[in-house]
C-alpha cells in the first residue's frame, strides 16, 4: 500500500470515530458505519429529496392516442384534462372537454382510473381515453359520461422483453340521448432504446351500443416519442378505430404528431394535432391538455 493511500484510509478511519462518540474499543467496522449513517448529516429529508430527484418523470396517458405503459406509482395520483377540437367532414363540428382522467395507485402496479367527460357536436373518437365515443353522427348532440376502470403492470422492459400494462375500463352516460355503457380491454406495450426514443403500440377492443345495436370496436395504435431537449419531446403517431358489427362498417384511420413540454418532473402540458387518412375519418382535430402528479 502507497503511502499516500494509507494516509488517506486513516483520515476516514479517524473521521468515522470522530462521528460516533459513543463508539467503543469492542465494536466493529460494520456497527461504526451503521452508526455513521444515522448522523444528521444523512437526515431522511435530505434522502428523500435525492429520491425525488432520481424519480422518473409524469408519464400521462392523454399525450397521445397510445396510453403509456406506466401506471400511477404506490400512493401517488396523476391528474389529466384536456380539450379536442374535431374538424368533421360533413357534420357539426366537434367538442370535447374536460377529458378527465384521475389515476390512483392502489397498489404496486395498479391503478385506480376514474374521470369525466362531455361532448358536443357531430360525435367522434380522438381521445385516448375514450376510443369508444360514438362515431360522426348528423346532428348537434351533447352528452357526457364517467369512466372508471384499472390499468395493471404487466411486466418491465427487460432486453427484447416490453414494458407492458392492461387496461380494463368502462364508460357510462350521465346525461345525453344513449343510456348504454361501454366495455373496455386494452393491451399497452413499449420499448426505450437508443437516447430515450420510446416505441409504444396498443390495442384495444371496445363493446359497445348504437340506436340498439350492439357492435365492437378494435382499436390500434403505434407511436415513436423522441426527446429533442432536455423538457421537450415530440412524436408522431398512427391509429385506427374499425368497427365489426355495426349496420355500416366504419375503419377511419389518423395521422398524429405533437410536442410535449415537462414543466417539472410532475407536471406536463401538451399539444397533439392529426388528419384523417380514409374517407370516413374526420378532416382533422388538436388537443391540447396537461398531467399533475401528486
Amino acid at each position: 500500500m502507497g503511502l499516500n493511500r494509507a494516509i488517506r484510509v486513516g483520515l476516514l478511519l479517524l473521521l468515522g470515530y470522530c462521528a460516533v462518540p459513543n463508539l467503543g474499543y469492542g465494536q466493529d467496522l460494520g456497527d461504526m458505519l451503521e452508526s455513521v449513517g444515522e448522523q444528521p448529516w444523512l437526515s431522511f429529508r435530505e434522502a428523500e429529496e435525492r429520491e425525488d430527484e432520481d424519480e422518473e418523470s409524469i408519464e400521462t396517458d392523454r399525450d397521445s392516442f397510445t396510453p403509456s405503459t406506466t401506471v400511477a406509482g404506490l400512493n401517488r395520483t396523476i391528474f389529466e384534462a384536456s380539450y379536442s377540437f374535431i374538424d368533421n367532414r360533413a357534420i357539426d363540428n366537434s367538442h370535447s372537454f374536460p377529458e378527465i382522467i384521475t389515476r390512483i395507485g392502489i397498489m404496486e402496479g395498479v391503478e385506480l382510473r376514474v374521470g369525466w367527460n362531455f361532448e358536443t357536436g357531430g360525435g367522434g373518437e380522438v381521445s385516448g381515453g375514450d376510443p369508444g365515443g360514438d362515431p360522426e353522427t348528423h346532428g348537434p348532440e351533447q352528452e357526457s359520461q364517467v369512466l372508471y376502470g384499472l390499468k395493471i403492470r404487466l411486466t418491465e422492459q427487460v432486453d427484447w422483453l416490453p414494458q407492458s400494462s392492461v387496461i380494463i375500463q368502462g364508460t357510462t352516460p350521465t346525461s345525453g340521448p344513449d343510456s348504454y355503457s361501454d366495455f373496455q380491454l386494452g393491451y399497452v406495450f413499449g420499448w426505450i432504446f437508443m437516447d430515450d426514443w420510446q416505441l409504444d403500440a396498443s390495442l384495444r377492443y371496445v363493446a359497445t351500443t348504437e340506436d340498439r345495436n350492439q357492435f365492437s370496436q378494435w382499436a390500434p395504435s403505434i407511436v415513436l416519442k423522441i426527446p429533442v431537449a432536455e423538457k421537450w419531446n415530440v412524436h408522431a403517431e398512427y391509429f385506427g378505430i374499425m368497427t365489426d358489427g355495426r349496420v355500416v362498417e366504419r375503419c377511419p384511420q389518423y395521422f398524429s404528431p405533437g410536442i410535449h413540454y415537462l414543466v417539472t418532473p410532475n407536471c406536463e402540458i401538451g399539444v397533439r394535432t392529426g388528419w384523417g387518412i380514409s374517407q370516413d375519418a374526420s378532416n382533422f382535430f388538436s388537443n391540447v391538455g396537461l398531467g399533475l402528479r401528486f
